[in-house]
């Protein structure tokens, strides 16, 4: 499979379980009159490969820290496809999206020769989850600084997700996206300013007001100067708490942020769970007709 795309698609639940997260958003069922803002709940969660705060591989426990956000849109990253036995070499973004019952798209960082013949490829990289029908999905390149080479450089590489969805009738592009852990920032300066080319692009060639979520890991905070370009063209919601490490957390890392002319926030908050490494961030919004 290209690591340019691959989508697979699943059943989407009319209704999960309903979530103290944040002010509720209105059931996806529900209809609404011509001009009306349209609500979707989101989330974004580095799901640590399966493993929680304890290091132990337990997917049970993450599909009920997901379910419990009642999200109908979840950006997620870490998720390991077949990759080794830290996951039991299962694929974390179907199995995900089969139980969760959600569409899922999944963009693949690293994809690697099976071990054995005949085994499926090793892949990791970041997935997004969606109760609504995924219209068209892309994996696209940033600047990264690969941790599979021993002696690596910047250059661009996959692992920067985008889906359209159709909500309610209304286009929606929604990115997935993970950037650098090292202390030296450069290369999250690079996946910025690669984030906001894509992103024009998008709006460019869509030649109207365009809806957009960028949900992911930055490993920087709100404060980092790297992301203050971010800032320009969207809003950082502010989720009101600290993100990682799960246990005690410190600091805020994980982000959700929305286009700032065409979706409106109407609350957000941070979920405590220890089942990652990380806490995930949901947010309710309004996309603007």
């Amino acid at each position: 499979m290209s690591l340019r795309r691959r989508t697979v698609e699943v059943l989407v639940a009319a209704g999960l379980l309903g979530a103290a997260l944040a002010p509720p958003a209105t059931a996806a069922g529900h209809g609404r009159a011509p001009g009306q803002s349209v609500p979707l709940r989101v989330a974004t969660y580095n799901v640590h490969a399966g493993a929680g705060m304890d290091n132990v591989f337990d997917l049970d426990r993450q599909v009920a820290a997901l379910r419990a956000l009642d999200a109908d849109v979840i950006g997620l990253q870490e998720v390991d496809v077949h990759w080794g036995d830290r996951s039991e070499w299962r694929d974390l973004a179907a199995e995900l999206g089969r139980r969760l019952r959600m569409h899922v798209s999944f963009a693949p960082i690293y994809s690697f020769d099976p071990v054995a013949a005949g085994d499926p490829r090793r892949e990791f990289g970041v997935a997004v989850l969606s109760r609504y029908r995924i219209v068209s999905a892309e994996n696209h390149d940033l600047t990264r600084l690969s941790t599979q080479d021993p002696d690596p450089v910047p250059a661009p590489a996959p692992g920067f997700g985008e889906v359209v969805l159709k909500v309610r009738g209304l286009p929606v592009h929604v990115y997935a996206t993970h950037l650098d852990y090292r202390g030296d920032p450069s290369v999250r300066v690079a996946q910025v300013a690669d984030t906001r080319r894509i992103m024009a692009e998008d709006r460019r060639r869509e030649r109207r007001p365009v809806r957009q979520i960028l949900l992911g890991d930055f490993n920087a905070p709100p404060t980092a100067p790297e992301l203050a370009p971010l800032w320009k063209e969207l809003t950082d919601i502010e989720p009101g708490g600290p993100t990682y490490p799960a246990q005690d957390p410190v600091q805020r890392i994980d982000y959700v942020a929305v286009s700032k002319d065409t979706v409106r926030v109407r609350g957000a908050a941070v979920a405590e769970t220890l089942a990652s490494d990380h806490r995930p961030v949901v947010a309710d919004l309004l996309l603007r007709r």
